[in-house]
């Protein structure tokens, strides 16, 4: 009897310890990691994204200067010419452009000037000029440059303040051509019935852009050309 039961226990303890046969589901294995941002290929991928950004950057600035553009604007054309120096110490500018043409509007002579003044031109050009002569005579094509770049006092008065032309700050523009070959003056136009209205709206739009801005109406010295500078003071434009 002894012998039986001890047969029966060894047939049951060899069939529990056989196959699982169970429905409980197999451990899967942990899956491969993935890749987050600022990790891992994320990280390796800026330095190639920021080498062509900088290529790409180089390239642009590269093609503007191929086309003839100065202070990194393609509508500003001419000629960069580095430091200018004057007789005088307190004239000069330390990176000079040669100006020939800006937003599509030629100038009569390339004035010589520092970018923040070529870049206050583009912007009267744009914003007043061209728009005040756009429906005379096919629009507006050049402008005289009465002067630009000179080392000289301030209305040429011995001992007298070193003015912005010195420091090629200014631009002095004395006269408008049109696409269709006519031209008209600031000493002629001021008070004629056909280009007093623009040359106002002319004037009038250059504060601003410009920190100073004389006319006809501000004296004598400035009865036959516009004066524009880009000086700044605290209480704003100077605009007479």
């Amino acid at each position: 009897m002894r012998t039986l039961s001890f047969g029966l226990c060894l047939m049951a303890t060899v069939s529990c310890a056989g196959p699982d046969a169970s429905k409980r589901p197999v451990p899967r294995p942990d899956p491969a990691p993935v890749a987050t941002e600022g990790s891992g290929l994320g990280w390796s991928l800026r330095p190639f994204l920021r080498s062509n950004e900088a290529a790409k950057t180089a390239r642009t600035q590269r093609k503007l200067l191929e086309r003839g553009a100065v202070c990194g604007d393609l509508a500003i054309q001419g000629e960069a010419i580095g430091r200018v120096s004057g007789r005088i110490s307190a004239c000069g500018i330390e990176d000079a452009v040669r100006v020939s043409a800006v937003s599509g509007v030629g100038l009569s002579t390339q004035a010589v000037m520092d970018c923040t003044t070529a870049r206050a031109l583009k912007t009267w050009l744009d914003d007043s000029a061209k728009p005040a002569l756009a429906k005379k005579g096919g629009g507006l094509s050049q402008i005289k440059v009465a002067a630009h770049y000179i080392c000289r006092t301030r209305n040429n008065k011995k001992g007298g303040k070193i003015s912005e032309h010195g420091k090629g700050r200014a631009i002095d523009i004395s006269a408008f051509r049109l696409k269709d070959g006519s031209a008209f003056s600031v000493l002629n136009g001021w008070n004629a019935k056909s280009s007093s209205k623009a040359l106002r709206q002319m004037h009038k739009g250059a504060c601003g852009p410009f920190g100073t801005v004389l006319g006809p109406n501000a004296d004598r010295h400035h009865r036959d050309h516009f004066h524009f500078d880009t000086a700044r003071y605290r209480s704003g434009s100077y605009c007479r």
